[in-house]
């Protein structure tokens, strides 16, 4: 091994070391991750880790990638399960998977969807993997359009929200009705603020069936979105 491949080796090592630390520090410091705290865990001065990530919000956008990519893959997982003609089990596989990542993976979960972390602006960078799950949510409507059966609702949308729900429909080059994604865009806030409600504790006095609760809700959504 030349001596350049081996600096790049140790420095992809250390690199992988430290985020490991950065992501058991989340589980204590939450959002207010520190690279002191991290420096602190692996044994060695604060300086040393600016020669890998050059701020805290380096670190913190490379464990954000890594968190969304992380439930991003876990959802297309799912979605493969599935026979491709089955909507409705498609949808349950993905969402029962992002409550299965968030389950075991609590501290990133609260990194992606928990209290920003102060001073922290995400960069351009993280939008497209933040949007992974709802795309594909919105990909397995768009793929059943013509079988959906939502039910009539007595409030129309308005014209603004319906101006801004095209616009993203033309921008994803889809034939999706308004109506629908916006559907598929309650299901989505709705199943994740139910995640944030036990994830984060909110409803440990309340609801003790928590599978169970979910599955529910998850069904409502799908009816709600009319799949069939």
């Amino acid at each position: 091994m030349s001596a350049s491949s081996l600096r790049a080796r140790v420095r992809s090592e250390m690199t992988e070391e430290i985020k490991a630390a950065a992501r058991r520090r989340l589980a204590v410091d939450g959002a207010n991750l520190s690279l002191r705290g991290v420096a602190r865990d692996l044994g060695i001065v604060a300086s040393a880790l600016y020669r890998y990530f050059p701020s805290r919000d380096d670190l913190l956008t490379a464990l954000i990638m890594e968190a969304y990519r992380a439930l991003a893959a876990t959802a297309e997982a799912a979605d493969a399960r599935p026979p491709a003609t089955d909507l409705r089990r498609r949808w349950l596989a993905v969402w029962s998977s992002v409550r299965d990542w968030a389950l075991a993976h609590p501290a990133e979960y609260g990194l992606l969807y928990g209290s920003p972390a102060p001073g922290y602006h995400a960069p351009e960078d993280t939008v497209a993997p933040a949007a992974a799950v709802v795309l594909r949510l919105v990909a397995i409507a768009q793929a059943g359009a013509e079988e959906l059966t939502p039910p009539p609702l007595p409030t129309p949308l308005p014209a603004p929200v319906r101006a801004d729900l095209r616009r993203l429909i033309e921008q994803q080059s889809s034939d999706l009705p308004e109506e629908v994604l916006d559907r598929v865009f309650v299901a989505w806030t709705h199943l994740f603020g139910l995640l944030n409600f036990e994830i984060f504790g909110r409803l440990d006095t309340i609801i003790e069936a928590r599978a169970e609760y979910f599955a529910h809700h998850m069904n409502l959504m799908a009816d709600l979105v009319g799949l069939p």
